[in-house]
């Protein structure tokens, strides 16, 4: 496994709309390990392709499987890879979070996301797969299906500001 760059604007791969994966082989395989691997060290809870660089419709995912997990810190998390993944249903029911990203450092923005989605792609061995998720997890999905779709943040958000750092009397608190 090799941790690649993750690109960050003004990348023009950050803006394209990313191509169809034809063919889930070992390359793709090794891919997705690398993907994983630089996820995690970034660290961050999802990755596509154009934020290594790379023009394919590929994303990770790695999050609680369950929304009540999410209070529980040992509760395992599930890491999903999906090859050329769409939003085939979403809910009417809309939440508004804050979202951060790893090609944009230093900025987060409130984004209005669906509450539930499902989403249909390949996973790692090229079999079919539906995924359904809601609350964080589905705002993930929606996050780094728009990277393929060339659509960063800012884009939806209602509102984008720099993070203040915490002093040292606030984290004493």
């Amino acid at each position: 496994m090799t941790l690649r760059k993750i690109v960050t604007l003004p990348d023009p791969v950050l803006r394209r709309k990313a191509r169809a994966i034809t063919k889930v082989d070992r390359d793709i395989q090794s891919l997705i390990d690398d993907m994983v691997e630089t996820m995690r060290e970034a660290p961050g809870v999802g990755l596509a392709a154009p934020q290594i660089g790379l023009s394919d419709r590929l994303i990770v995912v790695e999050y609680y499987e369950r929304e009540e997990d999410e209070e529980n810190e040992d509760a395992p998390k599930k890491v999903w890879a999906v090859v050329n993944p769409e939003l085939v249903k979403v809910s009417e029911e809309t939440l508004m979070g804050v979202e951060g990203c790893l090609s944009i450092p230093g900025l987060v923005g409130e984004v209005e996301r669906h509450a539930e989605v499902q989403v249909r792609g390949l996973n790692r061995h090229g079999k079919p797969v539906k995924i359904k998720a809601k609350g964080w997890l589905a705002r993930i999905f929606q996050h780094e299906i728009d990277h393929l779709n060339g659509v960063l943040f800012p884009d939806r958000a209602t509102r984008v500001w720099q993070p203040q750092e915490e002093t040292e009397q606030e984290k004493e608190f």
